[in-house]
């Protein structure tokens, strides 16, 4: 039977820590239950100590990704859950989790739905990330950013090298498992309004953040699906101010030709960021 391990990461979630993690020992008695505890000064790694978990200290904060990844590699179950510490995430969902990974998926994700957002322009940020992330990946995504969400610890160890450190781990392990053809489903999940300390994401830094770091990963997973459409954009400019300038000069501009090297330039490097792609996603590589 596969051993279960749950990693919160958590940066003082001291109150969270206290409803949360009684509710996952209540649920899941033989669960290994590991708290990343990010730089807190509160009480958060002694509530998680005092509950039975496994605490994982960084002396300053790292990130949220960087949490994630020091518990996934301390982490000795067959299977991982990841979930917020803040009491969002009902532990009574991870069965549902688990039921789905037993279908032969490699990851399932908790998918939020409207109601889940936190506000409306984050839900309307995180609608417009998961039609981005379909259109690269050609797969439905339902919720890039959740994470909430249960996979195969061995499948999730290979892309470590991969995830920032910062609080878009679920984009990047996401779109690298699509990359790697393994198979990863949603369940919807009910998402609780959060205990304790506000959110830490900042809406218009982190959310001009999130935009980047989905154009980064667009590269890495598939590079001419993001260079192919501006290569043919400019070529196109190029095109419509040749055809304009040839009807009244009746001549080729410097601009044009510009335009037309320019397409050609992005092309091939779409090509070469193609090639490189293929070779980070080997198995040996």
């Amino acid at each position: 039977m596969s051993r279960l391990s749950i990693i919160l990461p958590a940066k003082n979630e001291a109150e969270g820590l206290r409803k949360t993690l009684p509710a996952l020992r209540g649920q899941f008695p033989d669960a290994e239950l590991i708290v990343v505890d990010d730089g807190s000064t509160d009480e958060t790694a002694v509530v998680a100590a005092d509950h039975g978990a496994r605490v994982l200290r960084s002396p300053y904060s790292m990130g949220n990704g960087a949490a994630i990844k020091r518990g996934a590699r301390a982490a000795s179950g067959d299977i991982l859950v990841f979930m917020d510490a803040d009491g969002q995430h009902d532990p009574a969902c991870i069965p549902l989790l688990l039921e789905k990974l037993d279908e032969g998926y490699d990851m399932v994700v908790g998918a939020r739905d409207g109601s889940g957002q936190a506000n409306f322009h984050r839900g309307l940020a995180n609608g417009f990330y998961n039609w981005l992330a379909t259109r690269m990946t050609g797969h439905e995504i339902k919720d890039l950013t959740s994470g909430f969400r249960a996979a195969r610890a061995d499948r999730f160890r290979e892309f470590l090298h991969l995830l920032p450190n910062g609080f878009s781990y679920p984009t990047t392990s996401t779109m690298a498992f699509f990359r790697s053809a393994y198979p990863v489903a949603y369940v919807p999940i009910p998402v609780a309004r959060r205990v304790g300390n506000g959110s830490h994401i900042r809406p218009i830094k982190d959310g001009i953040r999130f935009l980047l770091i989905i154009f980064k990963i667009a590269t890495l997973f598939s590079p001419l699906k993001l260079f192919a459409p501006i290569a043919a954009a400019f070529f196109a400019i190029g095109l419509g101010y040749y055809g304009y300038t040839f009807a009244t000069m009746h001549r080729l501009t410097n601009m044009s030709t510009l335009l037309f090297s320019a397409s050609v330039i992005i092309f091939l490097i779409g090509l070469i960021s193609e090639q490189i792609t293929n070779l980070t996603y080997r198995r040996d590589a």
